[in-house]
């Protein structure tokens, strides 16, 4: 496998790899615990849980776009 070097990543790029990895930890803890860490911090399913929601998932369609540029580096 070879590794890919993630020099030259913008702030943006960052930010969507940590926004992804948070929702990734908090799919697997509902579905290992049926604990919703997002919920749990923000007080249940309100307007602000629903934008992170949001955020989160368009953090994976812009890394979803991302990857074939990284994959070719």
């Amino acid at each position: 496998m070879e590794v890919v070097h993630m020099k030259g990543l913008s702030s943006l790029d960052w930010l969507a790899i940590a926004l992804v990895i948070v929702g990734g930890l908090n799919w697997g803890l509902v579905g290992a615990f049926d604990f919703d860490l997002v919920e749990t911090v923000f007080g249940g399913f309100n307007v602000l849980s629903r934008i992170i929601y949001v955020v989160v998932g368009l953090a994976a369609v812009y890394l979803a776009f991302l990857s074939p540029a990284l994959a070719k580096k």
